[in-house]
């Protein structure tokens, strides 16, 4: 645990505005996940994947494989949505992987942030399609579609909920179900499929520390009480933090205390440099960290303050990263163009100590 008190630091629930969702959802068509499935459109393929901790992965699209204008950051899937349960872990028994991307800005235009929802349950072939995240706004008596203008270094699926990484305004939180089909895709930047923001979490914290940045996030089942576990990217000199906010297995929201903030259970400082992702994989933390374009990525196992790294293992450019128990691998992505993959690492083999049991 770090000098630090976690209670100095919260999330605090914004008001929900549930008329202008109900409006929106009156002039869309809402179709969930399941409707999105029907309709993916585009195909990712099997690839070797370099770095020695890489089993292999999926390599994106051609032009999603090239394109600067998007960046991939974030990974979660149907294992993290519903559990580690041998016969759970899948959506009508797919297997489901969701990335998040963030948008650079194009001739002064910001595109904001999108997920991309991945059948792999075929290991040669994972059928996708990209969402557009936005947010249902009212000015001047008309109903506006916005973006959604967040990094997205990380993602979680939990429940019926996906949960993005905001930055150092907090987590964003999406209902699956409210995924919805658009006809006029002039409003939307040309995207079919939108998923409009259901509440989010804003950060706040005592004035005698520093603010904290959400810059990714995981899940962790390993216990009675799930947690959502957030941290900090930041060069040499920063604060790394980890942090591990409990979970509401019922409402699958942030639990609150009296006065209404979901206060973290644990804080850690001072981690690893260059953090881009971490989970737990059973009592064991496991971090990936990028050292620049072009330069292979590390992985760190251990526990907060005393982690073993593996140098050079992972491709350049790791972003994110979650546990997939039912498989026992990890999963991660990367972000550089012509350099991208969603991959898989055996976790019995990298997510412990040298010398330890497994």
């Amino acid at each position: 645990m770090s000098d630090l008190n976690a209670a100095a630091y919260r999330l605090i629930e914004a008001p929900r505005r549930t008329n202008l969702s109900e409006r929106f959802f009156g002039r869309y068509r809402r179709v969930g996940l399941r409707g999105l499935l029907t309709d993916t459109n585009r195909v990712a393929t099997w690839a070797d994947v370099p770095g020695e901790a890489a089993l292999g992965g999926y390599a994106w699209q051609r032009g999603d494989s090239r394109t600067r204008r998007w960046l991939p950051q974030g990974i979660t899937t149907s294992a993290d949505a519903y559990g580690p349960d041998p016969t759970a872990g899948t959506v009508d028994g797919r297997h489901l992987v969701l990335t998040s991307w963030y948008a650079n800005h194009v001739f002064g235009f910001i595109f904001g942030s999108r997920i991309s929802v991945m059948d792999c349950t075929d290991t040669m072939v994972a059928p996708y399609r990209h969402v557009l995240l936005v947010n249902p706004r009212r000015f001047l008596g008309i109903n506006w579609l916005t973006t959604i203008r967040v990094h997205a270094g990380g993602i979680v699926w939990y429940g019926g909920y996906l949960y993005v990484a905001g930055g150092q305004h907090g987590i964003r939180v999406f209902r699956l179900d409210d995924i919805v089909r658009v006809r006029n895709r002039f409003r939307t930047k040309s995207y079919r499929y939108v998923l409009p923001q259901f509440t989010f979490y804003d950060a706040d914290h005592d004035k005698d520390v520093g603010e904290m940045m959400y810059s990714f996030m995981s899940l962790d089942r390993t216990g009675d009480v799930d947690h959502l576990i957030a941290g900090e990217y930041g060069r040499k000199g920063g604060s790394h933090r980890l942090m591990r906010y409990p979970l509401d297995r019922k409402t699958e929201l942030l639990r609150r205390d009296d006065r209404g903030w979901a206060v973290p259970a644990e804080l850690y400082d001072r981690q690893v440099e260059r953090m881009q992702g971490a989970t737990l994989v059973d009592d064991t933390w496991v971090i990936t960290a990028s050292n620049g374009k072009g330069k292979p990525g590390d992985l760190w196992v251990g526990h907060p303050g005393d982690y073993v790294r593996h140098a050079g293992v992972l491709p350049t450019g790791p972003e994110d990263v979650t546990y997939w128990p039912q498989r026992k691998q990890l999963w991660s992505l990367t972000e550089w163009p012509r350099q991208r993959w969603v991959y898989a690492i055996d976790a019995e083999k990298w997510a412990r100590r040298p010398g330890s049991r497994h």
